[in-house]
């Protein structure tokens, strides 16, 4: 009784700050209560937190199965999302421009049903860093991967329930193209065979970066040209993905733009720390992904 009348006054005082709810979405899973989503959060950061200090005297896990079969869900997840986002705003008439919640009828139910999927995955997206934790890669759990990943769970079910649809399809339809090459980057990145041909992981970060600088431009798009959509939640929306923009740049700098070091690597004699038929000096591993360290 004491939860369900916390759970009641977290979700009166949501509809208090944000008006009402959009009814095509009641009964939903997860979504008629905030108490789910805030809860696996928590839940979230506390593993991060209890699974470091857990694994800090332990061998690292491999996972590579695990990780072979993660990657392959999250790249087709993402694929189905990015195709039916295609074509449900295609049935709907959609304008790239600006487009409201309501006129397209049932094209704007579609996208909210896709958009639900994509609510969804952001807490799948969880394990991204569970595996880090579990694999001993905590120079990889940075600010950025947690504030990104915590933020983006919370911030979609606030989508769902009150702009689930028109100018909101936008932002996931880029980003579920990018994690189709991103995930389908981490998968091959398991095989050994394939690491010759991952020369491209700069390039990723390049890409999401100018997928944050995209949705700014179209969610800004409709202020300057209203349709409807409501301001206060493209403002918002702008300046979050400005967080990222800066978050994401930084990151870029530290990681491709750093002055290589002389004298830092040097040939590993054979026979000594290799792994996988990859000398430990020449290669970190990242949730499946190789990348070479400055030479």
């Amino acid at each position: 009784e004491h939860l369900k009348a916390f759970d009641d006054e977290i979700n009166a005082f949501l509809d208090y700050m944000f008006g009402p709810r959009d009814s095509r979405v009641r009964g939903w899973f997860m979504l008629d209560s905030y108490l789910p989503t805030f809860v696996l959060t928590v839940i979230y950061l506390l593993s991060i937190w209890l699974g470091n200090k857990y694994m800090k005297n332990r061998p690292a896990f491999s996972l590579r199965g695990i990780l072979t079969l993660y990657n392959l869900g999250i790249t087709l997840l993402s694929a189905y999302m990015l195709i039916e986002l295609i074509l449900s705003s295609w049935e709907g008439g959609y304008n790239l421009q600006c487009q409201d919640l309501t006129s397209a009828g049932e094209g704007d139910i579609r996208v909210a049903k896709v958009l639900w999927w994509y609510y969804f995955s952001k807490l799948v997206e969880f394990l991204d860093t569970i595996f880090f934790v579990l694999r001993k890669k905590t120079n990889q759990i940075t600010f950025l991967h947690v504030y990104h990943h915590a933020s983006m769970f919370n911030i979609w079910w606030c989508v769902l329930n009150w702009i689930p649809c028109g100018q909101s399809f936008f932002g996931p339809t880029l980003n579920s193209f990018i994690h189709i090459l991103m995930y389908s980057y981490y998968g091959l990145s398991v095989f050994p065979s394939m690491h010759k041909y991952l020369w491209w992981k700069k390039y990723l970060t390049q890409a999401q970066l100018v997928q944050f600088l995209l949705t700014i431009t179209h969610t800004l798009s409709a202020v300057v040209k209203p349709c409807g959509f409501p301001f206060g939640c493209l403002i918002f929306q702008s300046s979050y993905m400005m967080t990222l923009v800066v978050l994401f740049l930084n990151f870029y700098v530290q990681t491709y733009r750093k002055k290589p070091m002389k004298k830092d690597m040097q040939e590993l004699p054979a026979g000594k720390e290799v792994r996988n038929g990859f000398s430990k000096a020449c290669f970190a591993e990242v949730n499946g992904v190789i990348s070479k360290k400055a030479q």
